[in-house]
């Protein structure tokens, strides 16, 4: 039985401890994460009772013999490299370290501590790609020479402007969290990697000085084979395919659909071999998609384990590495080939990505500021400090990350602090002796609705407490309309409109933010708290998503889910009318106690905004509109199978879904008296604002 510590309690830990417990004779001892509560909370998961704050306290403890490391890849190497010094062999998530040096003291430390590195390229694993390299192995296509992968996917934290993350704040380290993935299959196929030549895209500016590159085209020379890569991220339409040209067929391998297929020959005459093999790919194509579609229900109704491809990946990726330490042997995928990954990425930066400009340090000025923005370097937190500043304020702002800022967070009348709003000392060094706070931070989410109110509620409240204790004249609230019902038998929606009084029938998103207006209106009531709420309806403009979950659920981006039928009149509001609210909310007398609804006066459809976007865009756009009854009924019919399956999952709510099409009516002419906010009325201003922008 080995005994395993997983350092590192994140999102992926969770796959990582779910890929465990279907492995007979593994078992996980241990969890390192210096964040307590995250810690606590996967330990609560899979029922491990030791919990540590850092490597070097697990390894005095004892009591484990192999370890994965799962924390950001900047800190790969110091942590991995303590574990192998002390003989513990890791398995460490891709990438294996942040640049070639690192990987070369991790292989140096597995040598000293002779103890087996491993590295989690876990889409070698893929299904998919798996049955690829069978089909290879068995001669099908006969002698493969030459090999094409088309990497082409969304990337989320690009399309919602998160720069701040890992993958952008150094040139090539997008290389490292993505290519890495396509360049594990074509090393695996190719063998050692001799040379490449890297054409790269446009350079997209994302902060001052600092240019991305999305979209690169290689050519390979691999040892057995040579290679093509078109690797592109933040594109519309996912799609990942791996193809082996051979002799006598191909093989392709679709990663995202989990399908694999071959075109080959027949024994006929040319048209006859045209029909026979492309019906004969085609049902390859059939078997899979329709497999696929069972084992997804199969899976849902827990009448097998989960079967996912991305889980399946990981799960064989994780037995493949223990497999080879209980067999005495290396791993197949070890440090050496996590290195030579890495060695690829750079090479492929130093080719074809742009030299960083040295970026300004975050700035910590003397308390000049009146006004402390919390969550402020967000879409709306931009907007929100650009207005400030044109108001003359001096603005403290306080995010968890600091990097990759537009240019106006470089403005001197700015003070830049790294925090989160559930950190007390934090908090108080960000406020200092503003007399104004603004909280945009609404706390993060969870893996359940506890999780998500003790972040937004808790987070809230530690808000609140930390305005008092720095005596505050007023803290500006930016909450949301989703704390209203908004159906359509709800009557017309004022700022007076309290909070949802069934906020237990709502979603957990909408159920914290009742919680939280409700804990704030009740801190003014008891104990005085100077707090106004403000909340925003559906925000679009600059440097937000254009495909706004308010239109509907979007399985993927092309296709939009109506939340109903798609006519009623949509509470639009654009950010900078949303930014020059929160401005005029900070010196307008006698709100204290209120809310004010944040709704434009121009209110299109969402169908005819989906329209106008789709043109604006060049785009196929579509808008499928739905009974919110039907939603609710398909949602009832999964809990059922859930139920049966013996999850303890709660009822869907049809008041949610009425609520999440919005066909309320709002009257905003208390803002407007209030506060003297006039938001744009003018449609022909709202297109060029909200849809014309989204095409530059």
């Amino acid at each position: 039985m080995s005994r395993i510590c997983l350092v590192g309690a994140g999102f992926i830990a969770r796959v990582h401890a779910d890929a465990l417990r279907t492995m007979p004779g593994h078992s996980i001892v241990a969890i390192v994460d210096p964040n307590a509560e995250a810690a606590a909370s996967l330990a609560r998961t899979i029922g491990t009772p030791a919990i540590y704050p850092s490597v070097e306290a697990a390894l005095a403890a004892g009591g484990f013999d192999r370890a994965h490391v799962l924390v950001p890849p900047d800190l790969h190497a110091d942590t991995a490299a303590k574990l192998l010094r002390a003989g513990i062999p890791v398995l460490l998530e891709k990438p294996l370290a942040a640049d070639s040096a690192q990987c070369d003291a991790l292989l140096a430390a597995a040598s000293q501590g002779g103890a087996a590195l491993g590295v989690n390229q876990n889409f070698v694993h893929h299904p998919a790609f798996a049955r690829l390299r069978a089909t290879l192995a068995s001669g099908a296509i006969g002698r493969p020479n030459f090999v094409s992968v088309v990497y082409n996917v969304a990337l989320r934290q690009l399309a919602a402007r998160q720069f701040g993350h890992w993958m952008f704040r150094a040139p090539g380290n997008i290389l490292l969290e993505q290519a890495v993935h396509p360049l594990s299959q074509i090393l695996t196929l190719t063998g050692p990697i001799a040379h490449m030549q890297a054409l790269p895209g446009p350079a997209i500016e994302i902060a001052p000085g600092r240019d991305f590159v999305a979209t690169l085209n290689v050519s390979l020379a691999g040892r057995d084979l040579p290679a093509q890569l078109r690797f592109a991220v933040g594109q519309g339409f996912p799609h990942w395919q791996v193809t082996v040209v051979g002799d006598d067929g191909v093989v392709v391998a679709d990663i995202l659909a989990n399908r694999c297929y071959t075109h080959g020959r027949t024994r006929w005459l040319e048209a006859v071999d045209f029909a026979l093999s492309g019906l004969r790919s085609a049902g390859a194509i059939a078997r899979d998609s329709i497999g696929g579609l069972f084992s997804y229900g199969l899976a849902t109704a827990k009448l097998r384990p989960r079967s996912d491809a991305f889980f399946v990946s990981m799960r064989a990726s994780i037995a493949a590495f223990h497999t080879a330490l209980d067999a005495g042997r290396p791993p197949a995928l070890d440090g050496a080939f996590g290195a030579a990954l890495v060695r690829a990425c750079e090479e492929l930066r130093d080719q074809a990505f742009p030299a960083a400009k040295p970026a300004p340090l975050p700035k910590v000025n003397p308390e000049t500021w009146d006004i402390a923005v919390l969550g402020g370097t967000g879409f709306i937190g931009t907007h929100v400090v650009g207005h400030l500043l044109a108001a003359g304020h001096g603005v403290s702002v306080m995010a968890r990350t600091l990097a990759n800022l537009p240019a106006v967070f470089a403005d001197p009348r700015v003070a830049l602090h790294r925090g989160d709003i559930r950190d007390p000392a934090a908090l108080a060094r960000a406020i200092g002796r503003a007399g104004v706070v603004i909280n945009l931070a609404h706390g993060g989410g969870g893996a359940d609705f506890a999780a998500v109110r003790q972040a937004m509620v808790g987070g809230a409240e530690t808000v609140a407490r930390a305005c008092q204790a720095a005596d505050v004249r007023r803290l500006v609230h930016v909450g949301s309309i989703a704390s209203l019902y908004l159906g359509p038998d709800a009557p017309t929606v004022t700022g007076a409109t309290p909070p949802d009084p069934r906020e237990t029938e709502r979603g957990d998103y909408a159920h914290a933010k009742v919680l939280a207006d409700r804990l704030l209106l009740d801190l003014h009531a008891r104990e005085g708290l100077p707090v106004t709420i403000l909340r925003p309806g559906v925000v679009v403009g600059e440097g937000g998503p254009p495909l706004h979950s308010g239109l509907g659920m979007f399985n993927n981006d092309q296709h939009c889910i109506g939340w109903n039928n798609g006519r009623n009149a949509l509470p639009f509001v654009l950010v900078e009318d949303v930014a020059a609210a929160c401005v005029l909310a900070c010196t307008a007398p006698g709100i204290e106690g209120r809310c004010y609804n944040l709704v434009g006066d121009v209110r299109p459809s969402a169908r005819d905004y989906l329209a106008d976007l789709a043109r604006a865009l060049g785009r196929p756009l579509r808008f499928h509109p739905q009974s919110p009854t039907r939603l609710w009924l398909v949602d009832v019919a999964k809990w059922v199978v859930k139920r049966a399956a013996g999850r303890a999952v709660d009822m869907p709510s049809r008041r949610d879904f009425l609520s999440r099409g919005m066909a309320a009516t709002f009257d905003i002419a208390d803002a407007k008296r209030d506060l003297g906010w006039q938001p744009i009325a003018d449609a022909a201003v709202f297109h060029a604002r909200a849809i014309a922008v989204q095409a530059r």
